[in-house]
């Protein structure tokens, strides 16, 4: 799933190339991504012919301030991603007419809802498994939404300091993994930079959140900020799915430690790498490093 760097990653790009662009039409072969409102017919009625006149990320979800006060919200989920690009119906498929990745990479090539801009470009979501959402909202109505309010606080704002890492993490129970995945707690953080965070400060992905000291907090308030900044400035990881608005790969591979690197020598101490199961999800961790 695109986690905070992937979607930022969307979101830089789109404040380059489309905001004051008008939306002109809408597609979808796959109306039930779309969830507000009710009806992809209703969607298409009020989306069209509105300005886009601000983007901006919050956690995972990506976001569209258009003209008369209109929010466009979208979820990319697991394995979905955002486009810029041109392309034509041929038979039931759709083929870029721009060369590179947005033509030749099979990543780029599932498209369920694509948007016309005003100025002949169209934008597009490829999503391999149809879980992403879109929603049109009010603005108001979105400010008081309960699943958009109960977000926790972004990891890398200019205010999140030490002291209200520690505060978002205090009182909470379970395994120090899940906690940081729990978009409540820390918004935009998910499987791969929880992994590398915890194996940056040399912390076991089991370990109780309440009983991890100062110290080591500390060295996670670090990690975790250091290695998102990093994946932004790298563009995200593309192991899966994920690919930037012009449908090439994210290049942070080249500093992935842990995550789904088991059976591999850790790159600190040539330990073997282990995956163990917590809440569902797999965590990646080294035995030597980050003992229990």
């Amino acid at each position: 799933m695109p986690e905070l760097p992937e979607v930022e990653t969307i979101v830089r790009g789109l404040k380059r190339t489309i905001l004051g662009r008008k939306i002109e039409d809408v597609w979808s072969d796959t109306p039930k991504i779309v969830k507000k409102p009710a009806s992809f017919a209703q969607f298409k009625k009020e989306i069209k012919g509105r300005k886009i006149e601000k983007v901006w990320r919050r956690g995972k979800n990506i976001l569209f301030l258009l003209s008369g006060k209109k929010v466009l919200l979208i979820h990319q989920k697991m394995t979905g991603h955002l486009l810029l690009g041109k392309w034509e119906k041929k038979g039931k498929s759709w083929q870029s007419l721009l060369p590179g990745p947005l033509k030749d990479d099979p990543m780029n090539r599932f498209l369920h809802l694509i948007f016309w801009l005003d100025n002949g470009k169209q934008l597009a979501l490829s999503d391999l498994r149809k879980f992403a959402k879109a929603e049109l909202r009010e603005e108001e109505e979105l400010n008081k939404a309960k699943d958009f309010k109960s977000l926790g606080p972004e990891p890398l704002a200019r205010d999140f300091s030490f002291i209200k890492f520690r505060q978002a993490l205090k009182g909470k129970k379970g395994k120090i993994k899940q906690v940081l995945m729990n978009q409540e707690v820390i918004a935009g953080v998910g499987n791969i930079y929880s992994d590398e965070a915890l194996w940056r400060a040399r912390i076991h992905p089991l370990k109780d959140v309440s009983g991890l000291k100062e110290e080591e907090l500390k060295k996670l308030y670090r990690a975790l900020r250091a290695v998102l900044k990093q994946a932004i400035r790298l563009q995200g990881e593309s192991i899966s799915d994920f690919r930037t608005l012009s449908g090439e790969k994210g290049r942070f591979d080249i500093l992935r430690k842990v995550y789904r690197r088991q059976g591999e020598k850790c790159p600190r101490c040539k330990s073997i790498i282990k995956r163990v199961k917590v809440g569902g999800r797999s965590a990646h961790f080294c035995p030597k490093c980050q003992p229990t």
